[in-house]
């Protein structure tokens, strides 16, 4: 009865041994190995890897053929400059133009610009284009000399010193042409030998009449 018992008993112990067994989960141990495995020469072994194209150390390509037979490309576009005053037409007639005869209406026939006193030894004479600047210009005449023989009237005083004989001193200006914009106009100032103003008037002339002033000095 004993015996009968101990084999049975031993029967269950094994049986409840087998199912505890089969109820413990196996685990596999994990394997970790290098990236890169080097083989028996000591070489790395690559695996797969991306080509991707280099941009340092790449020196760039020049075809001089095709760039020796272009134009190269410009940025900005060209300028071209002109000297100034380019365009402006200067009529060159010395005399009265066809029209602008002596009773039209459009001619300006000579004046008289008065007459004024200084004693000094010298006045200074100067004239500008006091209207529109059209390339006016004038002879300047001292007692029938001339002193300057084709003035530029420009917006700017410009002029000459004119050295004073006792008695009469006669300055005539002639216009030499009417500009672009007809008649040939100008204000002249006169300076006595000290810079003082002394006199101021302007002029309306048509090409080739004069305009006078007097200067007397005792």
């Amino acid at each position: 009865m004993i015996r009968s018992f101990s084999i049975f008993l031993l029967f269950v112990l094994i049986s409840v041994h087998g199912i505890a067994q089969s109820d413990i989960p196996t685990s596999k141990p994990l394997k970790i190995e290098t990236a890169n495995k080097l083989d028996v020469k000591g070489q790395q072994k690559k695996g797969t890897s991306l080509k991707m194209p280099s941009i340092v150390g790449n020196d760039p390509e020049i075809n001089f053929k095709d760039s020796l037979g272009r134009k190269p490309v410009k940025m900005l576009p060209d300028r071209k400059l002109v000297q100034a005053g380019t365009g402006m037409k200067i009529d060159p007639k010395v005399g009265p133009r066809p029209g602008d005869k002596e009773g039209s209406s459009n001619f300006f026939g000579n004046m008289y610009l008065g007459d004024i006193k200084s004693n000094g030894k010298f006045v200074g004479v100067v004239c500008r284009d006091h209207e529109y600047v059209d390339g006016d210009r004038v002879k300047i005449s001292h007692n029938d000399m001339v002193i300057d023989p084709n003035t530029l009237l420009t917006g700017s005083f410009k002029g000459v010193n004119i050295d004073l004989q006792k008695g009469f001193n006669r300055l005539d200006f002639e216009a030499l042409n009417e500009g672009s914009s007809s008649p040939n106009t100008a204000q002249v100032d006169v300076y006595d030998d000290k810079g003082q103003l002394i006199y101021s008037n302007k002029w309306l002339l048509s090409a080739g009449s004069k305009a006078t002033l007097i200067i007397t000095k005792d």
